[in-house]
Order: structure tokens, then C-alpha cells, then sequence
């Protein structure tokens, strides 16, 4: 099981990009564990995480952010898949990421 974590200003506007990427997985018959939380709560889950991607909100963030995940890729979600919500192509993107670490 892969466990992809996302990561926001608050972790509310990634929640139905959440449920894209879930229902994608299972269209795929992929074994994923998906969730989302705000930036302020990356350490506290860093350690449950395969990889972690930031939505634009927070991509200014992304040395700090890695700094807190030692160990874990931590990649930026598109700004064109985010905005349209394209849960298969950042689910896409996830898996490709792990896959090469």
C-alpha cells in the first residue's frame, strides 16, 4: 500500500482532490491510503507518508516542509491538475515518484 499524503494551507481545500485521487485508485485497482492536512501538521505525519505532494497554496513552503519529512520525496502537485482537480494525474504523479525512490 502506497501512502500518499497532501498538503494545504489548512487541509480543507485538498479534500475533494482527496476523494479524486481515491476514486481513481480504485478504478485502477491501486492500494493507496489518501489524506490531506495543513501545513502545520506535516511533522506530526511525515512518518506515515510515502510522498508527500503540496497543492499551490503552500508551495512556498517546500524546503521547509522537506526538512520535516527527512526522507520523504516531497514533490508540487500541477497547478493545472489542481485546479481542474485531475485526481488520476496527481494520483499518477504520486506513484511515479515513489516508484523511482
Amino acid at each position: 500500500m502506497i501512502r500518499i499524503m497532501l498538503c494545504c494551507a489548512s487541509g480543507m481545500s485538498t479534500s475533494l482532490l482527496v476523494e479524486k485521487m481515491k476514486k481513481a485508485a480504485k478504478e485502477e485497482n491501486i492500494e493507496v491510503e489518501i489524506w490531506a492536512v495543513g501545513a502545520n501538521e506535516v511533522k506530526a505525519n511525515a512518518d506515515k507518508a510515502d510522498i508527500i505532494l503540496l497543492g499551490p497554496q503552500v508551495r512556498y513552503a517546500q524546503k521547509k516542509i522537506e526538512s520535516e519529512a527527512p526522507g520523504v520525496p516531497v514533490a508540487n502537485i500541477g497547478m493545472r491538475e489542481y485546479g481542474m482537480m485531475n485526481g488520476a494525474a496527481v494520483l499518477k504523479q504520486a506513484l511515479e515518484i515513489v516508484e523511482k525512490k
